[in-house]
């Protein structure tokens, strides 16, 4: 990359995302558990690897928990702490509180649930700086620091399964549809619905909802929000899923290949940055409309990119979607016009100025993954650094010789090699933090280690009989 001087950038009258929600009080939050009739109060949280816990309590324990004051073993979370420092404390955020809705009529007989998302805080009253959230938390401080509110509107992508006599999951997809299709050959049209109806009972802007390439794929998009809002609603949206999917007798998953020779599920994310409620973005005077801020962190995207892979993108399987050939980027480029790059400008500008950002996969910590883009956006931003020309050509198309003219890299081609390029991107590194970095790298190389050794069933029917 290189550097130029800033410019500022002009917006438009265009409409503004919603503000955050005001905040609510510890009395407020009793008076609708009150009001709703909700027996059981569950605390929810995640671990280093994005998978969501939660502990639930019952009515005696709703006023200590809305206290911050329920405690829990940290050393049996993956990622947290050791078993000799292992007590922690989870202080809900009262913004994030919802009431579910019933699942099914044997679970609205036991009782309302509602919800809580919490931080994780040692017993001194510190945060706990492995707590994903708060790895968030700091880089949306750094960019308030600077005036700045990072927007983020995912498009995360699943596959809803058959299963099996006994339950068990299995890949067989319940229909043979393709994009945008319809019933009868879209069956999964009723549960999209079940489940935009589910998430809008809980407060969601549901923005589309409609079948994806791959059969029995499908995407569910969810209006635009503050960074840390985005990554609570993107946990809160995999479990409603799930949970829907559970309902009608199928399996719901969000692993990024689970079917050979067809499209893969992203979570392609659209970003921009806000300030005193304008888009910073936009700029018409700019080229292609863009800010001077804007290119600076598509810049900082582009630069970091292959550090952040292992974290946007966390699975051996991940790797198998990041492919040629399944309109999946590969590429570390960026674009106003094709969907081949890392990094797409869509058309509309004015305040719906945004980065779509590809590369993301729906497998991975919501929270680390929008830290990280936030991280190098804002490294990109404060370098002053200057993206390379953007491509206009389908990438995808390019021979090897004219990807190296325009100076266009490849992602690392494994999750081994991605974890490198994290331990060496000392700027993603840093946002991670040295205790929640050093547990993930270890999980990841774990999670290789254990892969590599496996004899797999392409081994064996490709070599058995032949060698």
């Amino acid at each position: 990359m290189t550097r130029k001087s800033a410019r500022s950038g002009a917006t438009s009258s265009a409409e503004i995302p919603a503000p955050l929600p005001p905040s609510l009080s510890a009395e407020a939050v009793l008076e609708r558990l009150s009001q709703e009739g909700v027996k059981f109060l569950r605390l929810q949280f995640c671990d280093i690897l994005g998978t969501v816990k939660n502990i639930e309590v019952a009515q005696s324990q709703f006023a200590k928990a809305l206290r911050g004051e329920v405690m829990f073993d940290g050393s049996a979370v993956q990622g947290f702490t050791r078993v000799e420092e292992s007590d922690m404390l989870l202080r809900p955020d009262l913004n994030t509180f919802l009431v579910y809705p019933q699942f099914s009529t044997l679970e609205g007989e036991r009782g309302k649930v509602a919800r809580l998302i919490c931080d994780v805080y040692l017993p001194d009253g510190t945060p706990f700086e492995g707590d994903p959230r708060r790895v968030l938390r700091r880089q949306i401080e750094r960019a308030e620091a600077l005036g700045l509110t990072l927007y983020c509107g995912p498009e995360p992508e699943f596959f809803l399964f058959e299963r099996g006599p006994q339950g068990e999951g299995t890949t067989r997809t319940n229909d043979h549809a393709g994009y945008f299709d319809l019933a009868p050959i879209d069956r999964g049209e009723r549960i999209r619905r079940e489940i935009t109806n589910k998430l809008v009972e809980m407060g969601f802007e549901i923005e589309g909802a409609h079948h994806e390439g791959a059969a029995g794929q499908h995407e569910i998009d969810f209006g635009y929000a503050p960074a840390l809002q985005t990554a609570d609603s993107i946990s809160t949206f995999k479990f409603v899923v799930k949970r829907v999917a559970l309902e009608y007798g199928l399996l719901a998953s969000f692993l990024p290949k689970p079917v050979a020779g067809v499209n893969g599920s992203g979570m392609h994310c659209h970003l921009s940055l806000f300030r005193d409620g304008k888009n910073a973005f936009d700029d018409p005077a700019g080229e292609y409309g863009l800010s001077s801020l804007a290119t600076q962190f598509v810049a900082g995207l582009l630069e970091h990119a292959p550090g952040m892979v292992a974290v946007t993108n966390p699975l051996v399987n991940s790797y198998k979607r990041l492919i040629p050939g399944f309109e999946a980027p590969v590429n570390v480029a960026w674009s106003t016009s094709n969907r081949s790059a890392l990094i797409r400008i869509p058309a509309k500008r004015g305040n719906s100025t945004r980065a779509e950002f590809r590369m993301p996969d729906p497998s991975c910590n919501p929270y680390l993954a929008l830290a990280l883009m936030l991280a190098a956006g804002l490294d990109g931003i404060q370098g002053e650094l200057e993206p390379p020309p953007a491509i206009q050509r389908n990438i995808f198309k390019m021979t090897v010789r004219e990807k190296r003219h325009h100076k266009i890299r490849e992602l690392p081609g494994n999750l081994s090699e991605a974890v490198d390029a994290l331990e060496r991107d000392e700027v993603m590194v840093a946002a991670l933090g040295e205790h929640l970095q050093d547990h993930y790298s270890a999980a990841k190389r774990q999670e290789w280690a254990e892969y590599s050794a496996t004899v797999h069933a392409w081994e064996l029917e490709r070599y058995l009989d032949l060698i």
